[in-house]
């Protein structure tokens, strides 16, 4: 039986396979990015809990993070593909709070969007997004 820590990260991915963007989670950048554009998911830090006693309990605030990821010849449709699909996500998530009743809250921070040329290649434009999700275990664990 998969942990809480793993059930809600396999949750969170498959909320962002219903996407327009190609989902993968822990995969290294491939060689070629769909065009639709590409979500990397990144199981993240779950940091240290506060801890409740009697009884025990673990609040975390896991730090995970996803990789958006388009490429396009032009700066104006990586912008808008890029802007797409974070809006995507940001409504996706918005609908469902708590993924299901397994987290507590799941809160989207600011994406931080870079470009990145690639010589010989259309440029790419990434943003991380970090996702905390916030929630109980009684075991540190998971």
């Amino acid at each position: 039986m998969p942990t809480t820590r793993e059930t809600i990260l396999q949750s969170l991915h498959a909320l962002l396979q219903t996407q327009p963007a190609t989902a993968l989670r822990g995969e290294v950048l491939p060689e070629r990015i769909p065009a639709a554009g590409l979500l990397i998911l990144r199981d993240g830090d779950p940091g240290d809990p506060e801890v409740l006693l009697s009884p025990l309990l673990y609040l975390y605030d896991h730090r995970a993070e996803i990789e958006v990821i388009v490429q396009a010849g032009d700066s104006t449709t990586r912008d808008a593909v890029l802007d797409i699909l974070l809006a995507s996500i940001g409504t996706a998530l918005a609908a469902d709070r708590t993924l299901g009743g397994l987290c507590d809250w799941v809160e989207l921070e600011a994406p931080k969007p870079v470009d990145l040329p690639i010589e010989g290649a259309a440029t790419l434009k990434a943003a991380v997004v970090p996702v905390i999700l916030t929630y109980p275990t009684a075991d540190p664990i998971g």
